[in-house]
């Protein structure tokens, strides 16, 4: 796609000032949000036809994923690290409790909270597709050096934090 709008694409607004860039005059490839969308779709495909192979889907994944270094989650501080909604998180934690992969446990201080862990199995499993997914996540920033990783994450950062809606 070509380059289309040549001004700032973050105009905030001033007073008295409704004028805002449209999305022809911005273009996609200058819209942070889409390109947003098709590198994590783009990164979610590739992932998932990689871990046929291993019969783990990417929400089992991202459960091992978090689980692997954390001692223990809610099942709510799972659903928001592993962002996975809820339905398909209780569904998953099932899959991965009959593999043996997790262990779902009651608070002692209040019953209704279910502290969520890994265990050696699950580790075993989740050691097993680190290599695929970090050869993948290299993949992804081939050409990118450590200082523009750095400056990167920064960035995504200080955007989690506009857009948040959980503490975590």
């Amino acid at each position: 796609m070509e380059e289309r709008f040549s001004g700032p694409v973050l105009q905030r607004r001033q007073e008295g000032d409704a004028r805002r860039p449209t999305m022809g005059e911005i273009g996609l490839n200058h819209f942070a949000p889409y390109l947003m969308n098709r590198l994590m779709a783009r990164w979610n495909a590739n992932l998932a036809e990689e871990l046929r192979e291993y019969d783990i889907s990417t929400a089992k994944m991202r459960a091992l994923a978090v689980l692997s270094v954390s001692s223990s989650v809610t099942i709510n501080e799972l659903s928001v690290f592993a962002v996975t909604e809820q339905s398909t998180l209780s569904r998953t934690l099932d899959s991965l409790e009959d593999q043996g992969y997790i262990r779902r446990q009651p608070r002692a201080e209040d019953m209704r909270i279910r502290d969520v862990s890994i265990t050696e199995e699950g580790r075993v499993a989740f050691e097993k597709i680190w290599p695929t997914m970090y050869d993948l996540f290299l993949q992804m920033f081939d050409g990118v050096d450590e200082a523009e990783y750095r400056a990167f994450l920064s960035t995504l950062h200080k955007v989690l934090v506009n857009i948040r809606k959980h503490e975590i």
